[in-house]
């Protein structure tokens, strides 16, 4: 029910894609107004028929803060279809509500995976070689070394299920490639990454404009330099759109030459727009994250997403290496407790 459009997009996104969800074999909770999803479901045969409703009347307000929503919003929507997940009656939850909130709530049903604090947004992000994965964008705005590690851990492994890689490339974003650029914290995350025995395809340092390039498939920072590089990325995008719609359409000339590009321009213009879809990387289940203002596309990229985690190994393999990051740092405390005691 959450968004800026609730039923009618959640329901077009099922329907836009309801061959695909029935060769693989998806279902769908949908967690609302019995009524209005009625309504809805009954426009559109082919999504209904993949679906089933549970009602509730209450609705978390997308301006809603946090606190308010964990307080009120036992029963919601949002919180039903989160449970639905921790209850095993669903494989992931997608939604395009209120993002605190839809965090808070997570967190608290789900709860974090190993000693993880908070969950991780990602980005999927074009750029030369197709698109990459970028976090966090803007959940944990200070990081330490150890939780930039974890992001690197969580990012390759959405990003092998989600784009089919086999061997993503993991970098971390720095102001310079050399390895006595950055602050203590990157410096210190590089050296874990290269030594911690954690199995990433880790390649070091990648510069801003690394990120256009594709000089890795997974791009690593704290969530306030993500947020930035992010809000900034789609400005960009915004300002280059409308300064080529303003130029062929300045005269006549322009305008015959626009219509002679429109596809090329159409498909320019759809790499600039990612797909829709961010999970809460680092939860014990899947929740993913779709913009509050996502059309039926977006919604359905949002689903495509949610259905390709819960179709892979990804929980696996980020408890593997978690685990081997664990060993890593613990190593060091060990080995100085012992000659400590030898000492004495």
């Amino acid at each position: 029910m959450g968004g800026d459009h609730g039923p009618p997009v959640v329901v077009a996104a099922i329907a836009r894609d309801a061959a695909e969800w029935r060769a693989k074999g998806v279902r769908f909770l949908l967690h609302g107004d019995q009524a209005r999803l009625d309504a809805e479901l009954a426009r559109t045969p082919e999504a209904k028929a993949l679906c089933e409703v549970r009602h509730t009347d209450l609705v978390i307000a997308g301006d809603e803060k946090p606190a308010q929503a964990m307080r009120r919003g036992k029963g919601s929507s949002m919180w039903n279809a989160v449970a639905s997940v921790d209850q095993g009656e669903s494989h992931a939850a997608v939604s395009a509500g209120n993002t605190g909130a839809l965090m808070a709530i997570s967190k608290l049903i789900l709860r974090m995976m190993a000693d993880l604090e908070r969950p991780a947004l990602v980005a999927t992000w074009p750029n030369a070689k197709g698109y990459c994965s970028v976090l966090d964008v803007g959940a944990n705005i200070d990081c330490d070394a150890q939780r930039l590690v974890e992001f690197a851990i969580m990012g390759e492994a959405f990003h092998r299920a989600v784009h089919s890689a086999a061997s993503p490339t993991v970098g971390l974003l720095n102001v310079g490639s050399e390895e006595q650029k950055g602050h203590e914290e990157v410096r210190e995350a590089h050296k874990l990454l290269r030594e911690s025995g954690v199995k990433l395809n880790y390649v070091g340092f990648v510069e801003g404009d690394g990120i256009a390039k594709g000089a890795a498939d997974v791009i690593v920072t704290d969530g306030f330099t993500g947020n930035v590089a992010l809000k900034t990325t789609e400005g960009v995008a915004r300002f280059l759109r409308d300064e080529i719609r303003g130029a062929l359409t300045a005269s006549w000339v322009s305008r015959m030459g626009g219509m002679i590009a429109a596809g090329a321009l159409r498909k320019m213009f759809a790499r600039l727009d990612p797909p829709d879809g961010a999970p809460l990387l680092g939860l014990n289940g899947i929740v993913v994250k779709c913009h509050g203002s996502a059309e039926a596309k977006g919604f359905a990229a949002g689903i495509h997403v949610a259905v390709n985690l819960a179709q892979s190994q990804y929980a696996s393999e980020i408890e593997r290496n978690l685990q081997q990051l664990t060993k890593a740092l613990a190593e060091p405390a060990t080995t100085e407790g012992a000659a400590s005691e030898k000492i004495g």
